[in-house]
């Protein structure tokens, strides 16, 4: 492919990080909080795990342990930062192809010297996976059951547990996002140290739609895109900076969320699908359907354009446009420049009463043979009030 310079501006609008201002100003601190420190990521491979370990290595940590079930993943992981511009890696390194809330995982944590950063960034980030009761079982498990249960387990409790969040979270209207704020719940519960982060799409990040857009081009194939959506974008190193940030100088409960104004900062995935087609000398040629997209693709390729399928969202769990924070929420603005917290206290006794009552249904829903997706539904509906699941009973899986 005909790439020059860095894809995520096409996604973000900006050459220069979100954080720039916030990560000089805050540097001594960070160093303060990270220089010596014993530190675990889980989740590491993925395209956030990996920016969150690039973030954590100037600062001079004493050991670093990277967990991934993804072993092909974790590999390249180690080799690019083993190969690459020389990084601070600890002489007390490991990486695990091992999954959280695995057997081995529980006995690594229990026999390990313990940890002063746990930063999870396991997720099931895609509102597709919510199309069966199957997947949507394993998405309650990852994002809210087993980092949960791992914090609940630790003999002695880290100075602080990270584990990511999604700007989904607020007034869910997908599982997925419900699931995320479901998490932030549970970890209320717990009364043990832990902040989050409520994340823009990552521009570009493995399985993205942008980053699929790279892929149709590669196999000379249709791209496809929702006309009628709209979403916040932030690069792999503002992704990385953030969770450092928020693992850190968070206070217990925070949610660190960036700054990105509605209406301002958002961008659709039909404007990025167009600038990238641009990029390499393409014309996008919008087509009246997948049929014609497919029928006219080697045409359309031959003489310098590509041939796009852009149509109006339909499937279940999307909302045309997301935030970070709800209305009944504590914001502080003033802490950071490009950086918003929330702030939150311990909850009250209703809603911790709410919250084990949810995850009693997610523990005994992994061995009820009758549990379906409905029943998931409206018990995260009694947990999170302001879910409002839209349900059209299509998924992605049914479309390009």
């Amino acid at each position: 492919m005909n790439l020059t310079g860095p894809l995520e501006p096409l996604a973000t609008g900006r050459e220069r990080s979100l954080f720039a201002e916030d990560m000089a100003a805050r540097a001594a601190d960070l160093r303060a909080a990270f220089a010596g420190a014993r530190v675990c990521v889980i989740g590491a491979a993925g395209s956030v795990g990996a920016s969150v370990v690039r973030s954590l290595l100037p600062f001079h940590l004493s050991a670093l342990t990277l967990i991934d079930l993804n072993e092909n993943g974790l590999v390249e992981l180690v080799r690019d930062l083993r190969s690459g511009p020389p990084l601070a890696v600890p002489n007390d390194f490991q990486s695990l192809p091992i999954g959280l809330g695995s057997p081995e995982c529980a006995r690594f944590f229990r026999e390990s010297s313990p940890f002063d950063f746990i930063l999870n960034l396991c997720a099931l980030k895609h509102v597709r996976s919510e199309k069966n009761v199957y997947s949507l079982m394993r998405m309650i498990d990852t994002n809210v059951l087993l980092p949960c249960e791992l914090l609940a387990s630790l003999a002695a409790a880290p100075r602080n547990f990270f584990s990511v969040s999604s700007d989904k979270a607020t007034r869910p209207a997908s599982l997925m996002g419900a699931s995320k704020m479901a998490m932030e719940m549970a970890l209320l519960a717990q009364d043990r140290s832990f902040s989050t982060a409520r994340f823009a799409n990552v521009a570009f990040s493995a399985g993205s739609l942008p980053w699929g857009f790279l892929r149709r081009i590669e196999k000379r194939q249709v791209i496809a895109a929702p006309r009628n959506i709209r979403r916040f974008f932030m690069s792999h190193e503002e992704a990385g900076q953030i969770c450092a940030l928020s693992c850190a100088l968070g206070a217990p409960r925070d949610c660190f969320f960036p700054k990105l104004e509605a209406g301002r900062h958002e961008t659709t995935f039909v404007e990025i699908a167009v600038r990238l087609l641009e990029r390499m000398g393409y014309q996008a040629v919008e087509c009246g359907s997948e049929e014609e997209a497919r029928g006219r693709a080697a045409e359309l390729i031959a003489r310098g354009q590509w041939p796009c399928c852009f149509l109006d969202a339909d499937t279940s769990g999307e909302k045309p446009f997301e935030e970070f924070y709800g209305a009944d929420e504590t914001i502080d603005c003033e802490s950071f420049t490009a950086i918003g917290i929330v702030k939150r206290p311990a909850p009250p006794p209703g809603v911790r009463r709410a919250t084990q009552d949810f995850l009693s249904f997610a523990r005994a829903a992994r061995h009820g043979a009758r549990v379906s997706k409905e029943d998931y539904v409206e018990a995260l509906r009694r947990l999170v009030p302001e879910f409002d699941h839209i349900e059209t009973g299509r998924s992605l899986d049914d479309k390009m």
